[in-house]
């Protein structure tokens, strides 16, 4: 039975980022916080091909070595 959640005292900036997000995914508040709550929990079961191309586009990474800065700083940070 599905549950209704509720977020109080949400600061004006966040929620104005959370609209923006949605409206460039083409979804609704409630739709995008959908979206954020499943990716955050996660499904046990492997990516589609779509779903890895967009979690790699939104990386913004346009070359080789672009990717392998980020991997070293990365490693860097732990």
């Amino acid at each position: 039975m599905p549950v209704n959640l509720s977020i109080k005292n949400v600061p004006d900036d966040l929620a104005e980022k959370l609209r923006a997000r949605a409206r460039d995914a083409h979804r609704s508040l409630q739709g995008e916080l959908m979206h954020i709550l499943e990716e955050a929990v996660g499904e046990d079961r492997p990516l589609s091909i779509r779903e890895v191309r967009e979690r790699i586009l939104s990386y913004d990474v346009k070359t080789g070595a672009e990717a392998v800065r980020m991997i070293r700083e990365d490693r860097d940070a732990r």
